[in-house]
């Protein structure tokens, strides 16, 4: 059986647009040291068209069997696709539910800006997916348009915690493994799934949303130095863009080992022991990762080449962070920058940068500019508003550039087309307005 076609340019021979997936219960038993994940997986989904076979995503594992609606399915399993094909035909807007059972050691899944998902560490595993590891280590339909809710079970050695997304729903001890539960409601794109699987002890803050971090029993202050500003970065991330949008809270997991950068998941982030400090460098990434869950997590792209408005949100809010928290301004951060973009190459387009660029630090810093500009250029009340309604209109959805160019050109009462078309469409860097460098008292 041929496997259908990927879905996104920017991470060939991922996910398949003829269904779309509600619910993903995972269960799976890993074993630290000797490296080895035993899965089940039950994928509740309906069909977008009528459906002789489609495709999920799964790297590297072996497929032992797979179930359709309870009964046994026809399937191969050949170069990260696993193809199933339906005994009938499955009508468009049927609701069916495919189970495989997997086992073998997790890989990372190669790709043109590197190696993503599942991976071992010294003592325990982390799972860093983005943008195509998700089926490093369970199956998938990949690709960011799909979002589903999710319940995740974890069986590990008694010794070790699991911290994943949603809501800690339970432990249950049996000999000398334990398995983990957690659930997570509100829709998530498959590579924001994560498991981190470690001998961590967890701290609450004991506000709300709730504040977690889980560190490396025996860990010193230097933890609670790293983050203990959050609780501000919260309160103003939640006067700027709304209410957090997840239940469940946000936690940190800081690894033992250290990391080549932090990131983020959906409801929490993780930071490797390099990361800790109390210097700008460190703290404009907490902040900067917090910020994903609002624009990255809740606001999810469609398609790759939208990543600005992931990592140009949350660029900028750095820069918001550092305006609020008694550091130079946002102006002041964006003229630094516009100065050294300018002498850079300008060979980048934001708005699709090609898969080779998608993570290059010039969409980071180019997306936060055109913000900056955008708000130069309508004034703060209209900027901040528009941040605001756009990260509650389309809270836990998807999103384009389209759909935030035409958002702040109707909320803006100005005609923005030149300027999008210079800022997201051309590669020439514009020219701040001459008020870049001055500080703002909008945020």
């Amino acid at each position: 059986m041929s496997a259908p076609a990927g879905a996104d340019r920017y991470v060939p021979g991922h996910g398949d647009t003829s269904y779309s997936v509600h619910r993903y219960e995972l269960e799976i038993d890993y074993r630290p040291g000797v490296h080895q994940l035993t899965g089940t997986a039950a994928i509740s989904a309906v069909a977008e068209t009528d459906l002789t076979r489609f495709a999920l995503d799964l790297h590297a594992l072996r497929v032992t069997k797979v179930r359709l609606d309870g009964a046994n399915a026809k399937y191969s399993h050949r170069s990260g696709r696993l193809v199933i094909k339906p005994r009938e035909q499955i009508t468009a807007g049927a609701a069916f539910t495919v189970t495989v059972h997997y086992d073998g050691p997790p890989e990372t899944v190669p790709g043109i800006d590197g190696e993503a998902g599942f991976e071992e560490l010294e003592d325990g595993a982390i799972v860093a997916s983005q943008p195509h590891g998700a089926p490093s280590w369970f199956p998938c339909n990949d690709r960011p348009s799909d979002k589903a809710s999710y319940a995740i079970a974890v069986t590990v050695p008694n010794e070790y915690l699991v911290v994943a997304n949603g809501a800690f729903t339970g432990s249950r001890r049996r000999s000398s493994r334990t398995t983990w539960t957690f659930d997570q409601p509100e829709p998530m794109a498959t590579y924001l799934a994560t498991v981190q699987i470690g001998r961590y002890t967890i701290a609450d803050d004991g506000g709300s949303p709730a504040l977690r971090v889980a560190q490396p029993a025996g860990s010193n202050g230097k933890v609670r130095a790293t983050f203990g500003r959050q609780r501000e970065m919260m309160t103003l991330f939640e006067r700027l863009y709304g209410p957090y949008p997840f239940a469940s809270g946000y936690a940190v997991v800081v690894t033992p080992d250290d990391l080549e950068i932090p990131l983020e998941a959906q409801g929490l982030s993780i930071f490797g022991a390099n990361h800790l400090s109390t210097d700008w460098e460190t703290q404009r990434l907490v902040a900067h990762e917090m910020s994903h869950q609002w624009f990255g997590n809740s606001l999810t792209l469609r398609h790759w080449s939208d990543i600005w408005l992931h990592e140009g949100f949350a660029c900028y809010s750095e820069w918001l962070w550092s305006e609020a928290g008694g550091g130079p301004s946002a102006g002041e951060h964006a003229a630094r920058q516009a100065k050294r973009l300018a002498a850079l190459d300008q060979d980048v387009v934001l708005a699709d940068p090609g898969p080779e660029l998608m993570f290059d630090d010039r969409i980071y810093k180019r997306g936060a500019l055109a913000l900056h500009a955008l708000r130069l250029r309508i004034g703060d009340e209209q900027f901040f508003g528009l941040l605001h309604a756009w990260a509650t209109t389309h809270r836990h959805g998807g999103v384009t550039t389209q759909m935030f160019t035409d958002l702040a050109q109707e909320r803006a009462g100005v005609d923005l087309a030149e300027f999008f078309t210079s800022w997201l469409w051309s590669k020439p860097l514009p020219p701040l307005d001459p008020a870049a460098g001055r500080r703002r008292k909008g945020a």
